[in-house]
């Protein structure tokens, strides 16, 4: 701008006195002094414009060595190549670049009950206890292509324990997962502990030994259909766990098949859940490690079984199970039947029978129970806390049968009739509430001379999880 108001005023300048002359000119000479003027101001531009190119070329950033003028420098090719990283909250820390994620995930439970019980039983669960049921911690994430993890350790019975640990590939409607994780046995079984309508999941999944095991499975899901299944060998710990074999578990070549269909149709407002599962599994420890089935009075802070086997020599077991839920608006209702039978080498094969029923309904207008991939969820408040509402509120009633009586096996009888109220304030807080009176045959714990009793059991957990 500068050199331009300088070519301005020269050409002026010059022009002026020539003006001032031309009145004493003739014609002819008036017309060569304008055409010379002309010609000055074109000199003029053409040196404006000459400087104007080398002050922009002054002005550029000197590209660095080995860069060729005029393409992108490698820092401006990189930060083109690279997504942003962005950071969310679901709980925790969430990061996610492309298709790439990692998300902090832990798990605290605070569980205390008390156990009331006729005089005559002499136990030491009867009365007041008190556990940390689950401290977890771990991650999980995406890796890109598909490509997926989840590690997840648990300080729980005094023990650390492997939990989910696996690797994922999910391409469309299919899941690949290889690593420690379930294996598809019941609904209850696969609802998170952190979103059960009561505090303990059903006695058969206990009684009959549902656990994650290390295996390779896969998923394929189309609309309303899910279908599942793997070949799975023993869990994670019991591989490292001295009980298992001589050898530490070295030696534990267990192996198992697992299957579950599910049909669920969304009927307008209505999500059904129809499904059924089968499970065969070879222990191959026959001499080893004999079987026994038992089970708790409801809570696990205390570690007397009221119901219990004597020690089976199996070769294996079998058991399938069928399914039924549904879920509309604020209310829910789920129901599952589970027969186990032991495979005794010459002798008869008892089976098992578990099942419960029950319904729920949340009394905080919207919340409602979420449902994805075949399991039932916990609602997120509608109204929580923080935000002036009472957060999420759900009552529910359970009843739950166990019978461990067949062939001359005496595991004893359950009618177990179960309430609780469930409170989330906000997301990842819940407060548990629970009673159950359960009615018991053939009892392992006696009352004095009695294997025919009842018990009543109150519970309430504090569970946070991320």
């Amino acid at each position: 701008m500068r050199m331009r108001l300088f070519g301005a005023t020269a050409i002026a300048a010059l022009a002026w006195p020539h003006a001032v002359m031309a009145q004493g000119l003739s014609a002819e000479e008036a017309a060569q002094l304008r055409a010379e003027i002309a010609a000055l101001k074109a000199q003029v531009s053409k040196l404006e414009s000459r400087l104007d190119g080398v002050e922009a070329a002054a002005a550029a950033p000197v590209p660095a060595a080995g860069v060729v003028p005029g393409t992108p420098a490698p820092a401006q090719v990189a930060s083109a190549a690279q997504p942003e990283t962005k950071i969310g909250w679901k709980g925790s820390p969430l990061f996610s670049r492309g298709d790439a994620s990692f998300k902090v995930k832990g798990r605290i439970q605070y569980d205390a009950g008390y156990v009331s019980a006729p005089k005559s039983v002499n136990d030491r669960a009867v009365g007041f206890s008190n556990e940390l049921r689950r401290l977890r911690l771990g991650g999980e994430g995406k890796l890109g292509g598909g490509f997926g993890y989840k590690l997840e350790t648990e300080l729980s019975d005094n023990t650390v324990d492997l939990v989910d640990t696996y690797i994922t590939y999910e391409h469309g409607k299919w899941l690949v997962t290889l690593g420690n994780h379930n294996q598809f046995q019941s609904l209850d079984e696969l609802i998170s502990d952190t979103a059960g309508s009561v505090m303990e999941r059903a006695a058969f999944t206990d009684a009959f030994g549902f656990e994650r095991r290390l295996g390779l499975s896969v998923q394929y899901q189309n609309g309303p259909i899910l279908a599942q299944g793997g070949i799975f060998s023993d869990s994670a710990d019991s591989l490292t766990n001295a009980s298992d074999g001589p050898n530490g578990g070295d030696e534990n070549n267990s192996f198992g098949l697992d299957g579950r269909l599910v049909f669920a149709p969304k009927l307008g407002p209505v999500q059904l859940h129809l499904a059924g599962s089968y499970h065969w599994r070879d222990f191959k420890r026959l001499s080893e490690t004999p079987q026994r089935y038992r089970q708790r009075a409801f809570l696990h802070s205390i570690n007397s079984r009221f119901l219990s086997t004597q020690a089976i020599s199996a070769e294996g077991e079998s058991h399938y199970g069928a399914e039924a839920g549904a879920i509309m608006g604020q209310w829910h209702v789920a129901g599952e039947a589970h027969w186990l039978r032991v495979f005794r080498p010459g002798l008869a094969d008892p089976t098992f029978f578990g099942g419960y029923a029950e319904i729920g309904y949340y009394i905080t207008k919207g919340d409602s129970r979420p449902y994805k991939a075949g399991i039932m969820g916990t609602a997120d408040p509608k109204n929580p806390v923080s935000k002036g509402g009472p957060g999420a509120i759900q009552v529910n009633l359970r009843y739950d049968y166990l019978d461990m009586n067949d062939t001359g096996i005496i595991g004893g009888k359950q009618n177990a009739y179960i309430a609780g109220i469930i409170w989330t304030p906000i997301n990842y807080l819940r407060f548990n509430m629970n009673y159950a009176h359960i009615r018991y045959d053939d009892a392992a714990i006696l009352a004095g001379t009695r294997a025919d009793y009842g018990v009543d059991v109150m519970g309430v957990r504090a569970e946070l999880d991320f």
